[in-house]
């Protein structure tokens, strides 16, 4: 049994973003929000369901997922595979441009509702923690009350991530396994009992993609290989460079 790896921007959004398989994207979204009760989305709607034909000029590395809740709530879920320049001015850019593009008119201000941007990482981008799940809203500086919460932002760093497969218990942490992991593995782990977990990673399955599908996953894949190709080749050009001018400026 095969996987494909849900940090591919085609896989996540295949996984994470198909209409036919809602129960994978609310499980992930109440995990980690801790939504319980009548806090728990009834309802989701995404607004740019996975099609294979649509998504395949997409580029590399970077893939969200748009949906809002019953309750207008508006979610922006990213797998991000590398980092990029002003890369946390682009998050924010995204979700306000979500929250003001709402309305058209300034009077319909109460109409606005709240946005959350989830972005999860295959890379390290917060110094100072080693948590890997964290959350970032804005708060008064002196009493710490939060009273402007219409834009939340949740992160996910995954190489932060080191909990070992018997110590899966949180719904939380089993997802964050399977979009670290999933790539690598030859079955369904027994330990991971959660319904749409397991629904996810049947829909991750490569026996249940077409040759269209598998195709452009590849491509995903070599694309992404490429371009962290490049960074590293222009890093090793950059430290050589300045090998030379040092020993040049030493010379003169």
């Amino acid at each position: 049994m095969k996987f494909i790896d849900p940090r591919i921007d085609f896989a996540f959004k295949k996984i994470f973003g198909s209409d036919d398989a809602k129960d994978i994207l609310i499980s992930f979204l109440e995990s980690l929000l801790g939504l319980e009760g009548d806090r728990r989305i009834a309802e989701l709607t995404i607004l740019d369901p996975f099609l294979a034909p649509k998504i395949k000029e997409l580029k590399y590395s970077v893939l969200d997922v748009k949906c809002c809740d019953h309750r207008g709530i508006s979610y922006i879920v990213e797998m991000q595979i590398q980092k990029t320049a002003a890369f946390l001015k682009r998050i924010q850019y995204n979700a306000a441009k979500a929250y003001v593009h709402q309305i058209e008119r300034g009077e319909d201000y109460p109409k606005l509702n709240q946005v959350i941007a989830v972005t999860i990482t295959d890379f390290a981008l917060f110094e100072g923690f080693d948590h890997c799940v964290s959350r970032h809203e804005s708060r008064e500086t002196v009493t710490g009350e939060t009273f402007l919460q219409e834009i939340l932002h949740y992160f996910i760093e995954l190489p932060k991530f080191t909990k070992p497969l018997e110590e899966l218990i949180a719904v939380l942490d089993q997802w964050i396994y399977f979009i670290k992991f999933a790539g690598t593995l030859e079955a369904i782990p027994d330990k991971i009992r959660v319904e749409p977990i397991r629904h996810a990673f049947e829909k991750a399955m490569v026996a249940n993609m077409s040759a269209e599908e598998y195709g452009l996953y590849e491509k995903a894949g070599i694309a992404i290989a490429d371009a962290q190709g490049a960074i590293q080749l222009a890093r090793q050009e950059g430290r050589q460079e300045g090998r030379q001018e040092g020993r040049q400026e030493g010379r003169q």
